[in-house]
């Protein structure tokens, strides 16, 4: 068995226009990172987001970026009581009909026990509200996060 799962979701924005609101740490502050996010998605960087909902900010490794493609990273799993290691996530971007871009995240790494299967459930919907409030932010200048947890 291996813990993996992807989410996707469609944006009525071209490709670059999306791309851009995931790598600009300004615009994914004002959608998905409520605590904020610092540094710009790029290879080999190391960034920093911070979530209003979950205390604290989480160093987010870059290990890939091509630009209008892909993003690679790499974060600490969340599974309690577990020694530290990471999980992958990649996130990919497809110009598709209309003028539109489809949007994939995969997150996978997790330990085959109880507690990473449990990890992953929770990221599963982490990823896709993000790909939720990215829709409504870009399609329609609405923060679907802001006042949602705090």
């Amino acid at each position: 068995m291996t813990l993996k799962f992807t989410v996707s979701g469609r944006i009525g924005k071209p490709v670059a226009e999306v791309f851009e609101a995931v790598v600009n740490p300004t615009e994914l502050s004002r959608y998905f990172t409520t605590g904020g996010a610092q540094g710009r998605l790029e290879t080999g960087t190391t960034v920093t987001w911070a979530f209003a909902d979950y205390p604290g900010s989480f160093p987010v490794e870059v290990a890939e970026v091509e630009r209008d493609r892909r993003i690679v990273l790499r974060w600490a799993a969340d599974e309690q009581g577990a020694s530290a290691y990471q999980t992958t996530v990649t996130m990919t971007f497809e110009a598709i009909e209309g003028g539109r871009t489809l949007v994939s995240i995969t997150e996978e790494g997790w330990r085959e026990t109880e507690a990473g299967q449990k990890a992953s459930y929770g990221n599963c919907g982490g990823w896709m509200q993000m790909i939720c409030a990215l829709k409504a932010y870009k399609d329609h200048g609405i923060n679907l996060r802001e006042g949602m947890f705090a």
